[in-house]
């Protein structure tokens, strides 16, 4: 048994950032199931939104979010986190973090959905450099512990000391049964605090931009744990990923259309003019609506990026790293036009939080991708998921700090019980099911969705459900089946929540409701 003041589930942003904020006032764990940097955040290309520029404001800002939002934002939750924007850089660059710059002065850029040049970057690479200078602190300090390959298993609450445990019910978290993957065991880490930072669940989906890691394990194990969970059905899709067999649905950064790009269809033709006024920086469930009409109307497997106008100069100087990657699959942006798809993004819903991280699970937080605090509503505006996740995890802080402090350990937390299971050697029976929800996702959960199409991948899913649980139930303890079990525990709150909305909103668009309701109808809360 091993015990921390705090215990920290994913190696992100956010997780990085609220570690940081805590370590003086406790110990610090951190779990991670691959390697310390392998997190959403260090693919995240585009960059951060943050009032800077003296002809912008905050209401500009406030008002772009909720826009893209759909009138599904919180107010007050956007005005607080926008606000805290120019500090929340500040204190990166005070670490040592380096954006890009023109004639000494931050770059700003624009992007799909935002009315003025608002995103700090560091080239198309700013997650990374992000990643590289929160781990660095975290490497500095004596009181956090990072342990890689070790992945959360499931979340202790009262259910494991024998009391029933409903959503409704008052429910602590007491820590982690967490497996380490270097011995096979699953060991109790025990922690006054517990944050959940583990991103995204974009590997639900066959096409996505997110690392293999996003297979969505803080909703699924908060949800289990009996959390409240909300607004599931909002999935974002990417509009512009690398269309290659070879390229792993690469992203083209949001912040190439916000530099001029133009999208056409594979006969020339620029379209999207006929979709929005806005064309090409038109938010993100637009463009893709709109590229998914073309792909449909057509028959075609992609739309073409054209940015050859730019330069090879200017491609080069600002997007160093997509233009990289291009050649390593034989195309020069500057000469040719790109092939793209829209890809499963980011998840606008999750564990539902208020803006200082706490969920409905005493001692239990959640940052970044993996909660929902009402900043994005109906849709992301871009750029915004950095600046949320910082700022989320340093307002979690302030109130964790006082939790710890008045939080004893629960050291009566029973060992985690594998009696009567047994190795197997049936691996291909979990990655075959892996591949099938994500077809079945991507089929009928997609972009467009339908009633008839809802149902049926509610009814598929259900039987793999089944399957799967039964296959956990008497199989060791292994990351590739307890993924999947995440991965299908989302996915039936995705079906569920989408099955629940009946109108069409933001990422949300159906066939059977095309409408938007004059007043948005609800928050879906599981």
């Amino acid at each position: 048994m091993t015990q921390f003041d705090f215990l920290v589930i994913g190696s992100g942003s956010a997780g990085l950032s609220f570690a940081l904020e805590v370590a003086d006032k406790g110990t610090v764990g951190i779990i991670t199931k691959k390697e310390r940097a392998e997190s959403n955040t260090n693919y995240a290309q585009g960059g951060i939104a943050s009032v800077l520029d003296t002809a912008d404001s905050y209401e500009k800002h406030v008002e772009d979010t909720l826009v893209a939002g759909a009138d599904l934002c919180d107010r007050q939750v956007v005005e607080e986190i926008v606000k805290s924007g120019p500090d929340t850089i500040r204190k990166l660059i005070a670490m040592g973090a380096e954006f890009t710059k023109r004639e000494g002065e931050l770059h700003l850029v624009r992007e799909g959905g935002h009315s003025h040049n608002r995103i700090i970057h560091a080239d198309d690479m700013t997650g990374r450099e992000i990643e590289r200078v929160l781990l660095a602190k975290a490497d500095e300090h004596p009181n956090i512990t990072i342990l890689e390959h070790h992945f959360a298993v499931e979340l202790i609450t009262e259910h494991h000391l024998g009391m029933k445990v409903t959503k409704y019910v008052d429910k602590t978290c007491f820590g982690a049964y967490v497996l380490d993957t270097n011995t096979d065991k699953v060991e109790r880490v025990l922690a006054r605090v517990t944050l959940l930072a583990t991103g995204g669940a974009g590997q639900v989906y066959l096409h996505t931009t997110n690392p293999e890691i996003a297979t969505g394990d803080g909703v699924a194990m908060a949800y289990r744990a009996k959390a409240r969970v909300s607004n599931m059905e909002f999935i974002q899709f990417h509009p512009t990923s690398l269309w290659h067999p070879e390229a792993d649905s690469f992203l083209i950064s949001e912040a190439v259309r916000g530099h001029g790009a133009i999208l056409r269809n594979t006969d020339g033709e620029a379209f999207m003019a006929q979709y929005d006024p806005r064309k090409e920086l038109a938010p993100r469930d637009i463009v893709a609506r709109a590229i998914d009409d073309q792909l449909k109307k057509r028959g075609d497997e992609y739309v073409l990026l054209d940015v050859r106008h730019l330069g090879e100069a200017e491609l080069r100087k600002t997007f160093p790293n997509i233009f990289s990657k291009c050649l390593e699959h034989n195309m020069n942006m500057a000469a040719d036009l790109i092939p793209i798809v829209p890809a499963a993004h980011y998840m606008c819903g999750g564990v539902w939080t208020d803006i200082n991280g706490q969920t409905t699970i005493n001692n239990l937080f959640a940052a970044g991708e993996v909660a929902c605090t009402g900043l994005h509503g109906a849709n992301r505006l871009a750029s915004n998921s950095l600046l949320e996740a910082l700022v989320v995890a340093e307002k979690a802080a302030k109130v964790a700090a006082g939790v710890m402090k008045r939080t004893d350990f629960r050291t009566d937390i029973p060992e985690w019980d594998d009696s009567g299971t047994f190795d197997t050697e049936e691996w291909v029976l979990v990655s075959h099911d892996k591949r099938e929800l994500q077809q079945i996702m991507t089929d009928y959960v997609g972009i467009v969705r339908s009633d008839l199409r809802l149902m049926r991948a509610f009814r598929r899913t259900r039987l793999l459900h089944e399957e799967v649980e039964s296959f956990y139930k008497k199989s060791k303890i292994s990351v590739p089946v307890c993924q999947l079990r995440n991965m299908i525990a989302v996915a039936y709150l995705i079906i569920r929540s989408a099955l629940l909305r009946k109108e069409s909103r933001g990422l949300h668009f159906t066939t059977d409701y095309p409408n938007t309701n004059e007043v948005a109808e609800h928050h879906n809360i599981l």
